[in-house]
């Protein structure tokens, strides 16, 4: 299309003001791991990254249908560097930006939905959909946490990272497997987005009997502790005997 000369930078000025109120309704969907990165700890027989990509994908769905513009940072089975995912966030001022993940643990008791922000800016959405989802799951509720993860510090706009469940419990992996339950916490995930108040819901729990863990999931051994201290601990524990001893060689001193 050619535009007379004296037009083209008022219509590109026209397009960037559009983008940018356009992005108000912007939402980048990240699904976590992909490709050679399966997620989960080793021996994890529940594969995280598709789970993942799954209910990212149903995300996507259900906020196309309500008007929203949404950006996957992957919509495949693909491996996308952490940095790449922030940059592609990034190129979407006024947007918002949501990481799907499920937890792991050593411990097969470990459960729970947990989710994460980093900024200011991200708390109220953080808040949003955690209500939501816990609202729908019969997993412990673990609560809203403030962390520095890399796709949480590295992007612009409102961030949040969304634990659904450890896959290494078994109730929660059963829940994982269940098609129902994905596109259950897609809805509320959705519902968190649009700031909609959690929706008082009976857990899905009574088709976890019917549902078979075949060998797609294998019970993890228990966590094991170490004795040792960590390096950090170590080195607050030396950064304290130093000071002590600062402190009675200027008293001795003193007293000479």
């Amino acid at each position: 299309m050619n535009f007379p000369r004296p037009l083209f930078p008022a219509f590109l000025g026209l397009v960037a003001f559009a983008g940018a109120a356009f992005g108000q309704r912007t939402i980048v969907v990240d699904a976590g791991h992909g490709g050679y990165d399966r997620g989960g700890v080793p021996g994890q027989r529940i594969s995280e990254k598709d789970k993942c990509l799954d209910v990212a994908q149903r995300l996507k769905r259900i906020l196309q249908a309500q008007g929203y513009r949404v950006v996957m940072t992957r919509d495949s089975d693909v491996f996308i560097p952490l940095g790449t995912r922030c940059a592609i966030a990034n190129n979407y001022r006024g947007a918002s930006f949501v990481s799907i993940h499920f937890n792991c643990a050593s411990r097969v008791g470990a459960n729970g939905i947990e989710t994460y922000y980093y900024r200011g800016d991200s708390a109220g959405l953080a808040a949003s959909i955690h209500r939501n989802v816990v609202s729908i799951s019969p997993s412990e509720n673990r609560g809203i946490r403030r962390r520095g993860f890399y796709v949480l510090r590295k992007t612009a706009i409102p961030s949040v990272l969304v634990e659904c469940g450890f896959l290494t419990n078994p109730t929660e992996g059963r829940l994982a497997l269940s098609a129902d339950y994905r596109q259950k916490l897609a809805e509320q995930i959705a519902r968190g987005i649009n700031r909609q108040p959690a929706a008082s819901s009976k857990p899905l729990t009574s088709s976890l009997k019917s549902l078979s863990l075949g060998d797609d999931f294998v019970k993890v051994p228990p966590e094991r502790t170490s004795g040792r201290r960590s390096s950090k601990a170590r080195s607050h524990k030396s950064s304290k005997s130093t000071k002590s001893k600062k402190k009675k060689s200027s008293k001795k001193s003193s007293e000479d």
